[in-house]
C-alpha cells in the first residue's frame, strides 16, 4: 500500500487571522482548572480535597470505573475550590499555582530499555494515560486492551489551526523518546501521518515510525481519515491515538522524571488584534490568555477550533487536549433576505446563489450564525461531497438518533468520531448538531456492547 494519502471529498475553510509563528512566553501564577468533562467518559473520584497541596503532577481526581487512570495537576500549589453542579457531579477543579512550580519526582527512564509493561505501568502511574485516546468509540483507551496498532497525525488541516512543525520545533529527543515508548504498546506499526509539502517536519528523521505524507482538503489532518486509508478498523478490533503535543510532554516526562503539561497555543481568528502563539501551561485561564489581545465586541471565544472546538468565557479555562484558541464574530444578527441573494462574503459547499468556488485562495471574516434555524433531515446528497470516509454519513446519523445498534455497526460507527462529522454540520441545511448525535451514538454503543 502507498504511504502517500491524498483526498479528494472535503472543505478547506479557509478563515482571516492566522497565527503569525511568534511565540509569547505568558507569566505563570494565578488559578489554574482541571474540568472533569474534557475526559470524556470518566466519571471522577476526587483524591485531593480543598485547600490541599499538591505538586505538578501529582493526582487530583482518577477514574471511579478505573482507578489506574490518573487525572494530574498542571501545577504546584494550593486546591482553592472544587466547582459541583447537580448530585454533587464534579464540574472544576481550581488550583492556585505557587510562585515556583514544583514538580513531582516520577523518575528518569530510559524508553529503549523498557518493556511494554513498564512503559504502561510508568504511564498509568504518571497520569499520562489519558493522552491516549482509542477507536472504537473515540475515549480514553482501555488499559487491557491491546492495540492492532498506533496512529499519530502531525498534520492539522482544521481551520486556523496550529502549525505543528512550528510549535514542535526543537522537540525531537522528546518525540523520539515517547515513540521509543509507546510502540512498545502494540505489536503492530507507529503510523504518523505528515503533510506531503511539510519541509521541516520534526518526525522527518524519527525511528520506529512508518510515515504517510498526507493532501487535500479537511478532514485529512483527522486521524480516522488516515486510520481508514492506513489500516481500517474491523469489529472486535482496536486502535490507539495520540496527539504530537501530548507525545512531548510523554518524552519529557521520560527524559527529566517532570510532567510538565507546557503548551504552545495558537491564538488565531480575525478577533484577536495580534493572532500568535503563546507559551502556557494546560489549564490556564483564557482572560490571562487572550489578555490585551482580544477585540472584545460582541466575540465567541472558542477553545479549540471553529468546527470542534467548545465555547468558552474570558472567566474559564484551556481545555486538557486543546493547543488552540478561535476567536471569531459572535452571529446573533439576521440578514434580510438573506436566502434569496447573491453570496460573496460566505463559505459554501453548492453553487447555488454562492460564488466562493470562484476564489478557492480566498479568506473569510465568518461568524457563527447558522444562518437558518433547526429543521427535519432534508436529503441533498451534500454530506458525501465532504466526508471521505467510505460510510454512509446520513444513514449513520439517523441510526444513532433512532438507537439501531445493528445498524450502527454495519454503517461503520466504530470507525468514527465526532470530529469527522463536524464538516458535514457545517454545511447541513436542517442545522442539526451532527457532532452531538454521533457522540451519543457511540456513547449507547459503548454502554450496550463494551
Amino acid at each position: 500500500m502507498s504511504k502517500d494519502i491524498r483526498i479528494k471529498k472535503g472543505l478547506n475553510i479557509k478563515l482571516v487571522g492566522e497565527a503569525e509563528p511568534i511565540t509569547t512566553e505568558i507569566y505563570f501564577g494565578g488559578v489554574y482548572a482541571v474540568n472533569p468533562n474534557d475526559f470524556h467518559g470518566i466519571v471522577p473520584k476526587v483524591i485531593a480535597k480543598e485547600g490541599a497541596e499538591v505538586k505538578a503532577g501529582e493526582t487530583l481526581f482518577y477514574s471511579k470505573s478505573d482507578e489506574r487512570i490518573l487525572i494530574p495537576s498542571p501545577v504546584s500549589g494550593k486546591v482553592t475550590e472544587i466547582v459541583r453542579g447537580a448530585r454533587r457531579k464534579v464540574l472544576l477543579m481550581k488550583i492556585t499555582a505557587t510562585a515556583k512550580q514544583e514538580f513531582k519526582d516520577f523518575g528518569i527512564k530510559d524508553s529503549s530499555k523498557m518493556s511494554g509493561k513498564e512503559v504502561k505501568d510508568h504511564l498509568l502511574n504518571a497520569g499520562c494515560w489519558p493522552f491516549i485516546k482509542q477507536r472504537p468509540y473515540d475515549i480514553i483507551a482501555n488499559p487491557d486492551q491491546a492495540p492492532k496498532a498506533l496512529f499519530i497525525s502531525a498534520y492539522a488541516s482544521a481551520p486556523l489551526a496550529a502549525d505543528y512543525d512550528y510549535t514542535l520545533k526543537g522537540k525531537e529527543a522528546e518525540l523520539q523518546s515517547a515513540i521509543d515508548a509507546v510502540g512498545k504498546l502494540t505489536e503492530g506499526k507507529v503510523h504518523v501521518s505528515i503533510a506531503k509539502n511539510a519541509v521541516n517536519s520534526p518526525f522527518a528523521n524519527a525511528k520506529g515510525i512508518e510515515i504517510h505524507k498526507v493532501s487535500g482538503p479537511h478532514p485529512i489532518g483527522n486521524v480516522s481519515t488516515q486510520i481508514a486509508a492506513i489500516d481500517p478498523i474491523n469489529k472486535g478490533e482496536v486502535v490507539w491515538v495520540l496527539t504530537p503535543q501530548d507525545l512531548v510532554v510523554i518524552g519529557e516526562l521520560l527524559l527529566t522524571g517532570k510532567l510538565n503539561l507546557q503548551r504552545t497555543i495558537a491564538l488565531s481568528g480575525s478577533q484577536f488584534s495580534k493572532p500568535q502563539y503563546v507559551s502556557a501551561l494546560a489549564g490556564v485561564s483564557i482572560e490571562k490568555l487572550v489578555k490585551n489581545n482580544l477585540i472584545d465586541d460582541n466575540t465567541r471565544i472558542i477553545s479549540g477550533n471553529v468546527l470542534s472546538g467548545t465555547q468558552v468565557k474570558t472567566n474559564d479555562f484551556l481545555g486538557f487536549y486543546d493547543n488552540q484558541i478561535t476567536a471569531i464574530p459572535e452571529g446573533d444578527d439576521y440578514e434580510f433576505f438573506g436566502w434569496n441573494k447573491p453570496v460573496f462574503n460566505k463559505i459554501s459547499a453548492t453553487r447555488a446563489l454562492t460564488f466562493s468556488w470562484l476564489s478557492p485562495n480566498k479568506k473569510y471574516d465568518l461568524d457563527t450564525n447558522t444562518n437558518g434555524e433547526h429543521r427535519a433531515f432534508v436529503i441533498t446528497g451534500a454530506y458525501e461531497g465532504v466526508f471521505p470516509l467510505d460510510i454512509y454519513p446520513m444513514q449513520l446519523l439517523k441510526a444513532c438518533m433512532y438507537k439501531d445498534l445493528d445498524e450502527m455497526e454495519a454503517l461503520g460507527a466504530y470507525e468514527i468520531a465526532p470530529e469527522d462529522f463536524a464538516l458535514t454540520e457545517f454545511i447541513c441545511v436542517s442545522k442539526q448538531p451532527h457532532q452531538k448525535i454521533i457522540r451519543e451514538g457511540l456513547d449507547l454503543l459503548k454502554e450496550e456492547l463494551g
